[in-house]
């Protein structure tokens, strides 16, 4: 049974047309849901409002600033115990590599140089094979595969394009004011 246009009626006390009443009040005969849902919304209706005792928005709003600030001290306190414990434990975990490094420092220029040496090698390794295949590949792969590789990355690019514009181009959503 679909309960949402009646629901909708029931919580938003709108004013309701002669027909949408008698299916209210038919739906309510035959709905126990629905029946206590107008039961509760009738006795909050007709509940009394009692003022608040006096002063009770200052003393509200104090306590608010109190929680405020304790929940800021909280996080204060937070902040510097993970930043300690973090520089605890990079300590902790550096002191055995600072250790060797203070006591052998030409060993360790060493393996820096050798690091070094080894990644600028590997660089000139790696831009010589590519070099290679770039010279190479040419000669094995016929011209229609360029063509459907080239194709292939134009749609791509324009299809990149096309969503970014529509991104940047959509109403915002979210709740509106």
């Amino acid at each position: 049974m679909n309960h949402q246009p009646f629901e909708e009626w029931l919580l938003n006390d709108k004013n309701l047309t002669p027909v949408e009443k008698r299916e209210l009040n038919s739906h309510l005969r035959t709905c126990v849901h629905c029946t206590a849902l107008s039961a509760t919304g009738l006795a909050l209706r007709s509940a009394n409002v009692i003022a608040p005792a006096a002063g009770f928005s200052v003393r509200f709003q104090q306590r608010l600033a109190a929680q405020k600030i304790a929940e800021r001290r909280r996080r204060l306190w937070g902040v510097i115990i993970l930043v300690l414990s973090g520089l605890g434990l990079l300590g902790w975990f550096t002191a055995p590599a600072i250790y060797s490094v203070i006591t052998a420092p030409v060993e360790w220029i060493t393996v820096v140089i050798g690091y070094f040496l080894f990644a600028i090698t590997s660089l000139q390794a790696v831009t010589e094979v590519l070099a290679v295949l770039v010279r190479v590949a040419p000669g094995f792969i016929p011209p229609y595969v360029w063509m459907v590789f080239v194709s292939a990355l134009a749609g791509f690019g324009l299809l990149w394009i096309v969503s970014i514009w529509r991104f940047s181009h959509r109403a915002p959503q979210g709740v509106s004011a």
